[in-house]
């Protein structure tokens, strides 16, 4: 799950029935934006490094459109970016096995993070404000990102979920309310691939 905080509002940009409606339009501009940042991946790139995160995109892509829908990210999904992550760091640093344990290190690390602070609101709060699917795409953040990247990552999610969810209850009218559900992951996994690009400039700063 994503966000579990239950409310009888719907969700940000749900329908009336419960889920996020995907027209015809939207996934036409969904497959458009898919497709860009895949070639933007192979541009920035060199092979292997550049085709893991074209591969990576669909997967991050999939990640926002069910969490947005179902307020759920699977496991599958989560575990595929994982992978690739992996791969990546195994084929892309000058000593595999150091990628690989910096890559797994920082996965933990920030997966971590995300586990205290799911525990530390349910503590406070009483109930759930970040699903355990959240947890898990943190380890698949902190595998593919520099710990430089992490924490400009994190914050644009943040920033981009709120400023979605105010402009959202601004033209409906509504009043926000502490009870209504965000679905972090719709911001959360593009924001991974941002931060794969930022880490690619500053490598280029170098």
């Amino acid at each position: 799950m994503s966000r579990e905080m239950a409310a009888p509002a719907p969700p940000l940009g749900a329908s009336a029935g419960g889920g996020t409606a995907l027209t015809m339009a939207h996934t036409t501009a969904l497959m458009a934006v898919v497709l860009a940042a895949m070639a933007a991946s192979l541009a920035v790139a060199p092979a292997p490094g550049g085709l893991l995160a074209a591969a990576l995109v669909p997967v991050l892509a999939a990640i926002a459109v069910i969490d947005a829908r179902h307020f759920i990210i699977p496991d599958a999904l989560n575990a595929a970016g994982l992978g690739l992550g992996l791969a990546h760091a195994a084929t892309t640093a000058p000593e595999p096995a150091e990628g690989l344990v910096a890559a797994i290190g920082g996965g933990a690390g920030l997966a971590l993070v995300f586990l205290a602070i799911r525990l530390a609101y349910r503590a406070l709060r009483g109930r759930d404000g970040l699903g355990l699917g959240d947890v898990k795409l943190a380890a698949v953040a902190g595998v593919w990102l520099s710990v430089t990247a992490m924490p400009v990552v994190v914050e644009i999610a943040a920033l981009a979920g709120l400023l979605a969810y105010g402009v959202t209850r601004l033209t409906s009218g509504r009043a926000p309310r502490v009870r209504d559900r965000l679905p972090f992951g719709l911001f959360f996994a593009p924001a991974i691939w941002i931060g794969w690009l930022f880490d690619r400039w500053m490598a280029g700063l170098t």
